[in-house]
């Protein structure tokens, strides 16, 4: 374990704030041999700026994109190369078997989706032509196309279906979040070559939203009947490109599929690719992505760096696209509702309203992240804006919740006492770029701030992982859950999705709620969408009264490229890129 003090004692007021802030940034912007354009912000909880808003508009409290940005506008001209930088290696392609952020796009490049969701959030056509759904709600049959192959010939049928779906849910697999999202599913019949039928336990209403998701897509059935841990990095897909060479933690080249012909239609693609090849690096380093960018050695970043957001908009060359992923914002706190002291709502309430947002927003963000303290993110449907300040910052009303709580006396070191024992708990986390060590250090300074003693227990992220499935903590720090649906609730939230011998679950705050958990279950079993709005309305507000976890910002993914670079679409589901359309307005060697 690692313990770590900031020594920063007593005091709320902003200068102090700004000032601590001060040190932290210097600190950062030292490491990562740059400086910072302007002082945060004090905390105020005003509107977002409109670089926290990203390319988004917002009204009354709901984020939405220009419906351009989700289909091609005009026709490209094929060839090239596509030179791209990512942060981190996924570590495996097999897109069933992970939970990780970046099979949102790379899954697109390599693999094909049953259906596409659409930009107003419908469901459209994709490999499935069409469907039914039975008047009971637990029968889907699907109607495929019959001319879909794989890149190693196999077709795609109804049995390919069958087959893939049996890989999400085999306990083999190992699925975090495939496996989640199909639970409902009892069993497929193939009707025929290219119908397919898909029973399940209950009415689930997202079941077509997961479908459309990344981490659903359709893998060769031969592979994964013949030899499934090949998938991790010999993976074979339907998609418009397929997979040349990859080297782990290093980079990974995909050639164009000359054959390719099944886009889903409403991005208005048709027809193969237009580039002939994408290479994609693996490059950790933030300030070597923005370097590689600025110099031309990379075409584009998938993970632009915040820190030098301002002066690539300030670039004539250069284009940076901000995008909020729907689901649920990043969460910087997710208590052990089961483990002392936050088996007491009154204290997870305390210490959520004791950081600042603000604060935490911009040590990671340096501006371009809107600041959260609700449970969906503002472009996820059925968001309800009416909660977004329920669990503000406010020193003033965690003092008050830990008096109530009967944590008044102090020690000599000022932390709060109650019969002898210190208001104290250790915070697991492994240190990553979604939540650094900055972040830790700040929720640990806000909480000494109101006589909380935190600790920081940081250990590798396989060691964490185990411990949050286990529910050996009292307290996670960072983690998010991007999905095109509010369902997402369910799966963070609801007492069924607590890991257990047969589930790998998402619940890791442990929370067993009966109201919640009801109005979550009649969500999953309603398809009328004013009965849904009113139940997801009524989830968010139960969340904010049960606090499992601490929301602290909406979950960005910004891109940056150059300006030849054309045709980025962005993909419904996720708001991140999808390559099939992009082209290269240049001459390449």
């Amino acid at each position: 374990m690692q313990r770590i003090e900031n020594g920063v004692r007593g005091g709320t007021g902003t200068g102090e704030r700004r000032r601590w802030l001060g040190v932290v940034l210097g600190t950062l912007f030292s490491l990562a041999g740059c400086s910072p354009a302007e002082d945060p912000p004090a905390s105020s909880g005003a509107s977002p700026t409109n670089a926290a808003r990203g390319d988004g508009q917002l009204a009354d409290g709901r984020l939405s994109y220009s419906t351009t940005d989700y289909h091609e506008q005009e026709r490209g001209k094929p060839g090239g190369t596509l030179r791209a930088s990512v942060t981190l290696d996924t570590g495996t392609f097999d897109v069933h078997s992970i939970a990780h952020g970046n099979v949102q796009w790379l899954g697109r490049i390599i693999y094909d989706g049953l259906v596409y969701q659409d930009e107003q959030g419908g469901i459209s056509p994709w490999l499935a032509k069409s469907w039914e759904i039975s008047e009971d709600g637990k029968t889907y049959t699907f109607h495929l196309r019959d001319d879909v192959t794989f890149s190693d010939g196999e077709k795609f049928n109804a049995e390919a279906v069958l087959v893939n779906l049996e890989h999400m849910r085999d306990p083999a697999t190992k699925s975090p979040l495939a496996a989640a999202y199909i639970a409902p599913y009892v069993e497929g019949k193939v009707l025929d070559e290219y119908t397919f039928q898909a029973t399940l336990r209950e009415p689930y209403s997202p079941f077509l939203d997961v479908l459309a998701q990344s981490w659903l897509s359709m893998i060769s059935p031969r592979q994964i009947k013949e030899d499934p841990r090949s998938i991790a990095e010999r993976p074979i897909g339907s998609g418009p490109f397929v997979l040349e060479s990859y080297t782990r933690e290093q980079g990974a080249t995909f050639v164009r599929r000359e054959d390719y012909a099944w886009a889903p239609p409403v991005i208005r693609h048709q027809g193969p690719a237009y580039l002939e090849r994408i290479e994609l690096t693996f490059v950790p380093e933030a300030m070597i992505r923005y370097s590689s960018l600025l110099s031309g050695q990379h075409d584009f970043t998938l993970d632009a760096p915040t820190q030098n957001a301002v002066t690539i908009r300030g670039n004539p060359d250069l284009v940076l696209r901000s995008r909020i992923r729907k689901g649920n914002p990043f969460r910087s706190l997710t208590f052990n509702t089961e483990r002392f002291p936050f088996d007491d709502v009154r204290v997870r309430k305390a210490l959520t309203r004791a950081v600042d947002r603000d604060g935490l927003a911009w040590i990671t963000g340096f501006g371009e992240y809107q600041p959260k303290s609700d449970f969906l993110a503002a472009n996820t449907r059925f968001y309800d804006p009416s909660f977004k300040d329920a669990l503000g910052y406010d020193v003033d009303a965690a003092n008050r919740l830990l008096d109530e709580a009967g944590w008044t006396a102090r020690d000599a070191e000022g932390y709060r006492v109650r019969d002898g024992k210190r208001l104290a708990a250790r915070l697991l986390m492994s240190e990553n770029p979604a939540f650094p060590g900055s972040v830790a250090v700040a929720i640990q300074s806000d909480a000494r701030k109101v006589g909380f003693d935190i600790d920081l227990e940081v250990l590798p992220l396989a060691q964490v992982t185990d411990r949050r499935y286990a529910g050996d903590y009292q307290v996670l720090g960072g983690g998010y859950w991007h999905t095109n649906t509010p369902d997402g609730l369910f799966i963070l939230y609801h007492s069924d999705s607590i890991t257990t011998d047969k589930l790998i679950g998402q619940n890791s705050s442990r929370l067993r709620d009966a109201e919640l958990d009801d109005l979550l279950a009649r969500a999953r079993r309603s398809t009328d969408a004013e009965e849904l709005r009113t139940l997801y309305g009524q989830a968010q507000r139960r969340l904010t009264e049960l606090v499992p976890a601490s929301p602290s910002y909406e979950s960005h993914h910004i891109v940056a490229y150059h300006r030849y670079v054309k045709g980025v679409v962005f993909d419904t589901s996720h708001n991140t890129p999808f390559f099939t359309s992009v082209w290269l307005d240049k001459e390449q060697p």
